[in-house]
């Protein structure tokens, strides 16, 4: 299959080109280095300094004689996009192609803005890139499971029935955001259903959890070929990050009551996810939402886990509750459904021992780098 992917360069963009390149599709990444410069710009860079894409691909050509063509530019310029998508023609595009932190997003003005105008105006500029140039691609979009927030009831995937007097209907499931990066994925994935009905594109929007890990079988290859991590409070996913204080000897930052729960998924099931979605597209003039994830924990949860695992493995780590610096309910229900993928095949790599001790063997070969002053929050909501 012909796959153009967009953010190539990212945590998830990066692996998903390997795996689907090492799959035998023909892939086409595609990236302009936007987090790499916000990574600088906030001081928040990764544990380890990643090659360029040009040049990742040149490694990864090496390792496994596979081939990954490179783009850098910026996808929500329409002209660009439309030409990337007219000429190479792909029956999928996988799109990762936006700002994907929300206390980036909460940062300032200067930030929201970018973070309002980047993933609103790469998602328009793709939708029309496809109906001008591939209106039978499938487009498999990276939504959050943060569009809903947390509501009192049961989450669905995606679509809820609804009776009202006397008459039903099925809707959108309602959401919450609870930062303007997830309220961006809340007005993506109207936008998409609105294209979807008016233009009958076929659309996968994949609300995920946030994502834990550091290695992949393609990166195992060569330490080159790793995702960047990010341990910081602005790019870092909470996993990575207790990781990478319980190795550097930081307490673990738990946001207030630590009991916001979500939903967790390990790095390669990022990649199966995708694979599977990739492998069964959705109807023309179908928003297909699957929701992916694999286990629910509290931030409570996950500290104890990365604490009793770390411990074990001889290091002293203490869990210390600061100051929530977000705007969100420590203490919720919590229960969202995700068949959807399991039933397309998705085997779960669940968070063991063994996986967290995995994570926490490999960022001790790089503890060295560990800069602390990124650590606690630095961003308040207000």
């Amino acid at each position: 299959m012909k796959i153009l992917i967009l953010g190539a360069d990212g945590y998830l963009g990066w692996p998903t080109a390997m795996h689907l390149a090492n799959k035998g599709h023909s892939v086409l990444a595609v990236d302009n280095y936007a987090r790499r410069t916000m990574a600088l710009e906030t001081s928040s860079e990764a544990l380890f300094a990643a090659p360029n894409l040009l040049e990742r691909a040149k490694i990864f050509k090496e390792s496994t004689g596979e081939e990954i063509d490179v783009r850098i530019g910026d996808c929500a310029e329409m002209d660009f996009i439309g030409e990337i998508v007219r000429d190479f023609q792909p029956e999928c595009v996988v799109h990762y192609a936006e700002q994907p932190s929300a206390p980036y997003s909460m940062r300032g003005p200067r930030e929201a803005r970018f973070t309002l105008e980047n993933n609103l105006g790469t998602t328009f500029s793709l939708i029309w890139a496809m109906i001008q140039h591939a209106p039978n691609c499938h487009m498999v979009k990276l939504g959050t499971m943060g569009e809903y927030g947390t509501p009192n009831i049961d989450i669905e995937e995606g679509w809820i029935d609804i009776n009202h007097n006397g008459r039903s209907d099925k809707f959108l499931f309602p959401r919450q955001a609870g930062s303007l990066y997830h309220t961006t994925k809340v007005l993506d994935t109207d936008l998409l259903w609105f294209y979807v009905r008016t233009y009958g594109l076929a659309v996968t929007d994949l609300m995920q959890g946030p994502v834990y890990g550091i290695s992949t079988a393609e990166s195992d290859l060569d330490d080159r070929l790793m995702p960047h991590f990010h341990y910081d409070d602005i790019f870092g996913t909470v996993v990575n990050r207790f990781v990478t204080q319980a190795v550097s000897g930081v307490p673990l930052t738990v946001y207030g009551k630590g009991g916001q729960t979500r939903g967790y998924l390990n790095l390669n099931d990022t990649l199966q996810c995708v694979e599977l979605a990739t492998n069964s597209p959705a109807e023309k003039g179908e928003l297909r939402v699957l929701n992916q994830f694999t286990e629910q924990f509290s931030v409570n949860q996950l500290a104890e886990k990365v604490s009793e695992v770390g411990n074990r493995l001889g290091l002293n780590v203490e869990i210390n509750s600061v100051e929530n610096p977000r705007k969100e309910l420590e203490d919720h229900y919590y229960n969202a459904k995700h068949s959807g993928l399991l039933d397309l095949g998705l085997e779960p790599n669940l968070l063991t021992d063994d996986i967290m001790a995995g994570i926490i063997t490999k960022v001790q070969q790089y503890q060295s780098s560990i800069d602390k002053s990124k650590i606690l929050p630095r961003v308040k909501w207000s």
